[in-house]
């Protein structure tokens, strides 16, 4: 497993080896050693989900105040932006974002620490979107980042199009508003 540091501590890009022939392919999507062994990151993983959307859905930014949830996030049809935002107030890239686009072509993985809000959007006709997560859902805890807040600017490819949303992403709050990490 290739590891590829961004630009935010913590936040890191995996590339699993994909073994490929005419018949098709084989890759191990997680495996704890080797996961452990490249990151250095000793994580339990205690719910696995996944999503399927259409294009120019946008769901996020999601964090959770309480049990706030490590993801380990990949695409296994289609293609998204994926886009974190670092809440924590303690870290020197509070407030600024990443983005990478996941897909069934590049094989890549994104681990999001704890302390992120987290979204995606679909760049292609549709996307299943698989993740892990360290804590469980607690919708009690649940907040939304405004996905287009101006003050973070994440730079979503939105090719002109309005972002398909949730009534819960309308809602999102500007990050001066939300609740953060110490």
């Amino acid at each position: 497993m290739k590891v590829i540091e961004t630009a935010i501590p913590g936040l890191l890009i995996l590339e699993p080896k994909v073994f490929g022939d005419a018949r098709g392919f084989f890759m191990e999507s997680y495996n704890a050693k080797a996961f452990q062994d490249a990151t250095g990151l000793d994580v339990t993983f205690v719910q696995d989900n996944h999503s399927r959307s259409g294009k120019g859905v946008l769901r996020g930014l999601h964090y959770q105040v309480e049990q706030a949830q490590g993801k380990l996030v990949r695409v296994t049809r289609g293609s998204v932006f994926d886009a974190v935002v670092d809440l924590r107030k303690s870290s020197p890239t509070f407030g600024q974002w990443a983005g990478v686009e996941l897909s069934e072509e590049n094989n890549r993985q994104l681990w999001i620490p704890p302390g992120f809000a987290h979204g995606f959007l679909v760049t292609s006709d549709s996307a299943d979107f698989l993740y892990k997560t360290t804590d469980y859902y607690a919708p009690q805890f649940e907040r939304s980042l405004a996905w287009n807040d101006p003050t973070v600017g994440v730079e979503w490819p939105l090719a002109g199009a309005a972002p398909l949303l949730s009534a819960k992403d309308v809602a999102g709050k500007p990050l001066a508003e939300c609740e953060t990490f110490a």
